[in-house]
């Protein structure tokens, strides 16, 4: 079977790295014929000008992406907490088999402003993990301040998970003009606002009235370590005529990611999710995207009987969990003050004089596996591990346990990244082996490239014949790489998507390994591997190619510079690994170079 040329050079360079790679194929050999060295009148070391004019592409590349990076965040519109409006509007019931036609149901879901609304109270209810704010004024989860986790911009600060700064809201009601809502006003019982020594619970009630005569109690109850909040909407139907409602559980936001965004590690596909995700246990987990909201195309379950409704974002998440069992409608939509709402939907049939209770849990925390394995089933399918989720999955249990053991998580990925290049060794070996005889018989390629010109298909019969003689399969190189990429792949999800790596130290100026090395040292460091490792490499027989593939490492090394120092730190020990890899192979071949040499 013939082999493409342009593959045997591919391989026979052996592993570098995926965009020299990629660079090398790109360049189609068929398409540039080699010319004679005399017409170029090149000095010995100068560059051509076509080499020139790559690497000032390069360059030019390069500037543009780095200005448009800074111009992007200084110029980046800041959010601006827009209060809820008197004539923003309340869920209504759905018209889906869930639905009744019912006098206290409005079928546009909106209640007319009548005028300025009387503020409510904030109420701060703390406990060990959280600093919860609920207003009065619809008895409205506002503010959540995580006590465990510090803000992305500001160390100092803790995080806030739940602000006005998105019009962040986790808002609860009985839908219709009915009520009440969220835009009812609540009354709080007295009670205790802060988790007591000793205590497990503390407890927020708050009551209020519809225009039905349904009375309502609202009761939060929030637990010692745990991000999880119950809600129960306790009622009863005060007044003559039967009631049949909704019970409503909703989250806004005005879909935008939370804080500063690196736009050159998006663009390698490090990019999250900031959006709403359904499961059930049916339909499994499914994302909706702000953007499939704007154009009314959103596509998830709207009916069932298990599962919960989420809005996630990086690191982390708020969701909705009704109880198994419980007939509910899942309804996300993009509303007209341009924010977005994604809510769970409870039936409630109330005769005169009966009451009923709904209750559901809130969780608003930390993507922490145990937190949301313990929360609700399918819940820790929010962290988003990409499309090789079934791999990154093995590699964080194996990551989390070597963090047991150390104690310090850039320990626990050095000794991940030593596990994973032992499991590749037999791989990564063969890979070697084929690199280093290659480079043994490079002289005699080069010697072939100008005995036979521009003649390519003499030039390939002779190296398959050189192959055949050597006993050199010149596809070695590569199959070893592909078998790993997918597990490096998933690996790179790992590190990016894991709160725990978040504000992690390592060792001295390492203060967070989900954030930029303050000071460059791993991405100088990793550059330095990289330019020794290509060293190491075959060296191309076409000067131009060798050349460029000089300058490769330090143009593509710029992008380590704008990824998290767990990532960079990943790469730099294995690149370690595999330059003593390659090493003691190309040490162990050279013995056999006097019998090559006799050939």
């Amino acid at each position: 079977m013939p082999v493409p040329p342009e593959l045997l050079d591919l391989c026979r360079r052996g592993v570098t790295t995926p965009w020299g790679n990629a660079w090398w194929l790109a360049r189609d050999p068929a398409h540039l014929p080699l010319r004679p060295m005399a017409c170029r009148r090149l000095r010995p070391g100068a560059l051509s000008v076509d080499t020139q004019r790559l690497i000032l592409l390069f360059i030019f590349g390069f500037s543009v992406l780095m200005l448009w990076e800074a111009w992007e965040r200084d110029h980046r519109p800041k959010p601006v907490a827009v209060p809820v409006t008197q004539g923003a509007p309340v869920p209504a019931a759905p018209t889906g088999s869930l639905a009744k036609a019912t006098p206290s149901t409005s079928s546009s879901g909106q209640i007319a402003a009548t005028g300025p609304a009387e503020p409510g109270e904030t109420i701060r209810i703390t406990t060990d993990l959280v600093i919860a704010e609920i207003d009065t004024r619809g008895g409205t989860l506002k503010r959540l301040e995580l006590l465990r986790h510090k803000d992305s911009n500001d160390p100092e600060k803790n995080f806030v998970l739940i602000s006005p700064a998105h019009q962040y809201e986790a808002q609860s009601g009985l839908a219709g003009e009915g009520g009440p809502n969220h835009r009812s006003l609540w009354k709080a019982e007295p009670g205790p606002r802060s988790l007591a020594a000793g205590a497990e619970a503390v407890e927020l009630r708050l009551t209020a009235q519809g225009k039905d005569g349904v009375e309502v109690q609202k009761v939060f109850t929030f637990h010692r370590n745990s991000y999880v909040v119950d809600l129960a909407m306790q009622l009863r139907n005060g007044g003559g005529v039967a009631v049949n409602t909704y019970a409503y559980f909703q989250f806004t936001h005005d879909g935008k990611p939370e804080g500063n965004r690196n736009t050159v590690a998006e663009t390698f596909g490090a990019q999250s999710f900031t959006g709403f995700a359904v499961y059930t246990e049916e339909h499994k987990f499914q994302k909706v995207h702000p953007g499939d909201l704007d154009k009314g195309k959103a596509d998830h379950v709207r009916e069932a009987k298990d599962g919960w409704l989420a809005l996630v974002q990086h690191y982390f998440v708020s969701a909705w969990i009704e109880p198994q069992g419980v007939a509910r409608d899942y309804v996300t939509e993009k509303r007209q003050d341009g924010t977005y709402a994604g809510r769970i939907l409870v039936p409630v049939n109330l005769a005169p004089g009966a009451g009923s209770e709904v209750k559901v849990e809130l969780y608003a925390g930390p993507q922490e596996k145990r937190r949301l394995e313990a929360a609700a089933p399918g819940l820790d399918l929010v962290v988003d591990y990409g499309w090789l989720a079934i791999i990154a999955w093995p590699l964080f249990w194996l990551l989390e346990h070597l963090h047991a053991l150390t104690g310090n998580w850039g320990v626990a990925i050095i000794l991940l990244t030593v596990l994973i290049k032992l499991m590749f060794f037999p791989l990564s070996a063969a890979s070697y082996k084929s690199m280093a005889k290659m480079k043994l018989v490079t002289p005699r390629l080069t010697k072939m490239r100008e005995m036979y010109g521009n003649d390519r298909q003499k030039m390939n019969q002779a190296m398959m014949e050189l192959y055949k003689t050597e006993k050199i399969n010149p596809l070695g190189g590569c199959f070893p790489i592909l078998v790993q990429i997918p597990v490096f792949i998933a690996l790179y999800w790992v590190l990016l998507a894991a709160i725990e790596l978040r504000h992690a130290p390592f060792i001295l100026w390492i203060k967070d390994l989900a954030a930029l090395d303050p000071y460059f040292i791993l991405p100088i460091l990793m550059t330095v591997t990289m330019v020794l490792q290509t060293r190491m490499n075959p060296t191309p027989p076409d000067p131009v190619q060798a050349k460029v593939m000089q300058f490769m490492p330090f143009v593509f090394s710029i992008f380590f510079f704008f990824f998290p120092a767990g990532l960079v730190l990943y790469w730099l020990v294995n690149n370690i690994l595999s330059i003593l890899q390659q090493w003691q192979i190309q040490r162990l071949l050279d013995r056999d170079k006097p019998a090559h040499a006799k050939r």
